[in-house]
C-alpha cells in the first residue's frame, strides 16, 4: 500500500469517517507499518493479498510471511492497536470494510467488553 487511495478517502469523507494515516509505522525501532491506521484510536487495517494466487499464496500466506506476521500483529495486539483485515478484493468493495471501520471507530479502544456477546 502506498498512500491513500482518493476513492478510499472520498468513502471514509461520505461516511463521515475520519481518514487514517496510510503506511504508520507502529513500533520504532521496528519498520513495521500499518497499511493504514487511526493511531488515536488505536485502530489499523491491513489489506492482505495473494489468498487466490496458485502455488502457495501471496506472501501473507506462505510459511516466511505468515510467522512474520503473527510476529507483527501479535505486537500490535500487545501494544494495544485492534487490526482488522481484509484482501485487496474486500478493499476495493468498500462498503463491508467501511462498516468494520465505522463499528471499530464506534468501540473505544480498551474496553471491558471481555464476554460481550458471550
Amino acid at each position: 500500500m502506498k498512500g491513500l487511495p482518493p476513492i478510499f478517502a472520498a468513502l471514509l469523507d461520505a461516511a463521515g469517517l475520519p481518514l487514517p494515516v496510510p503506511e504508520f509505522q507502529f513500533a520504532p525501532p521496528r519498520k513495521w507499518r500499518f497499511d493504514y491506521c487511526w493511531p488515536t484510536e488505536r485502530l489499523a487495517l491491513e489489506v492482505d493479498g495473494g489468498a487466490w494466487l496458485a502455488g502457495g499464496g501471496g506472501r501473507h500466506n506462505r510459511a516466511r510471511g505468515f510467522l512474520a506476521d503473527m510476529v507483527k500483529l501479535n505486537r500490535a495486539a500487545c501494544l494495544g492497536y485492534r487490526v482488522l483485515r481484509c484482501t485487496p478484493r474486500q478493499f476495493a468493495a468498500g462498503a463491508l470494510v467501511l462498516d468494520l471501520i465505522a463499528e471499530a471507530l464506534r468501540a473505544p479502544a480498551n474496553t471491558d467488553r471481555v464476554g460481550a456477546g458471550a
